[in-house]
Protein backbone atom coordinates (compact mmCIF):
# COMPACT_ATOMS: atom_id res chain seq x y z
CA UNK A 1 0.00 0.00 0.00
CA UNK A 2 1.38 3.51 -1.00
CA UNK A 3 0.35 5.82 1.81
CA UNK A 4 0.72 9.60 1.45
CA UNK A 5 -0.48 12.36 3.62
CA UNK A 6 -0.33 15.62 2.66
CA UNK A 7 -0.03 18.36 5.06
CA UNK A 8 1.45 21.79 5.86
CA UNK A 9 4.55 23.17 7.70
CA UNK A 10 3.01 24.36 11.25
CA UNK A 11 -0.24 23.13 11.01
CA UNK A 12 -1.61 21.66 14.08
CA UNK A 13 -4.24 19.81 12.39
CA UNK A 14 -1.40 17.81 10.86
CA UNK A 15 0.57 17.18 13.67
CA UNK A 16 -3.09 15.77 15.41
CA UNK A 17 -3.36 13.37 12.23
CA UNK A 18 0.43 12.45 12.68
CA UNK A 19 -0.76 11.08 16.32
CA UNK A 20 -3.92 9.02 15.11
CA UNK A 21 -1.87 7.32 12.14
CA UNK A 22 0.67 5.95 14.80
CA UNK A 23 -2.34 5.19 17.39
CA UNK A 24 -4.01 3.54 14.55
CA UNK A 25 -0.91 1.90 13.43
CA UNK A 26 -0.87 2.88 10.49
CA UNK A 27 1.25 0.98 7.47
CA UNK A 28 4.07 3.26 6.54
CA UNK A 29 3.55 6.08 5.02
CA UNK A 30 5.16 8.92 2.89
CA UNK A 31 4.57 12.33 4.08
CA UNK A 32 4.46 15.50 1.54
CA UNK A 33 4.04 19.15 2.34
CA UNK A 34 2.41 21.21 -0.25
CA UNK A 35 3.03 24.66 0.77
CA UNK A 36 5.63 25.06 -2.40
CA UNK A 37 3.80 23.08 -4.77
CA UNK A 38 0.89 25.39 -6.21
CA UNK A 39 -0.98 22.09 -8.05
CA UNK A 40 -0.87 20.13 -4.54
CA UNK A 41 -1.90 23.64 -2.92
CA UNK A 42 -4.66 23.80 -5.30
CA UNK A 43 -5.72 20.61 -4.55
CA UNK A 44 -5.38 19.97 -1.03
CA UNK A 45 -5.27 23.28 0.41
CA UNK A 46 -8.37 23.83 2.39
CA UNK A 47 -8.37 19.90 3.39
CA UNK A 48 -4.99 19.29 4.81
CA UNK A 49 -4.30 16.66 6.70
CA UNK A 50 -4.87 14.35 3.68
CA UNK A 51 -4.17 10.68 3.80
CA UNK A 52 -4.28 8.98 0.37
CA UNK A 53 -3.53 5.82 -0.83
CA UNK A 54 -2.02 5.87 -3.95
CA UNK A 55 -2.88 2.13 -5.43
CA UNK A 56 -6.44 2.28 -4.21
CA UNK A 57 -6.77 6.51 -5.66
CA UNK A 58 -8.63 6.86 -2.13
CA UNK A 59 -8.62 9.62 -0.13
CA UNK A 60 -9.85 10.26 3.38
CA UNK A 61 -9.93 13.72 4.63
CA UNK A 62 -9.19 15.44 8.29
CA UNK A 63 -11.23 14.42 10.65
CA UNK A 64 -10.21 10.60 11.06
CA UNK A 65 -9.90 8.96 13.79
CA UNK A 66 -7.88 5.54 14.94
CA UNK A 67 -10.82 3.25 13.70
CA UNK A 68 -11.24 5.27 10.54
CA UNK A 69 -7.54 5.05 9.41
CA UNK A 70 -8.10 0.94 9.92
CA UNK A 71 -10.42 0.62 7.69
CA UNK A 72 -9.61 2.76 5.35
CA UNK A 73 -6.19 1.45 5.90
CA UNK A 74 -7.60 -2.49 4.85
CA UNK A 75 -9.47 -1.20 1.83
CA UNK A 76 -13.48 -2.08 1.16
Amino acid sequence: MALILYQRDHCHLCDLALEVLAAARAPDFETVFIDDDDALEARYGLRVPVLRDHAREAELDWPFDTERVRKFCTGP
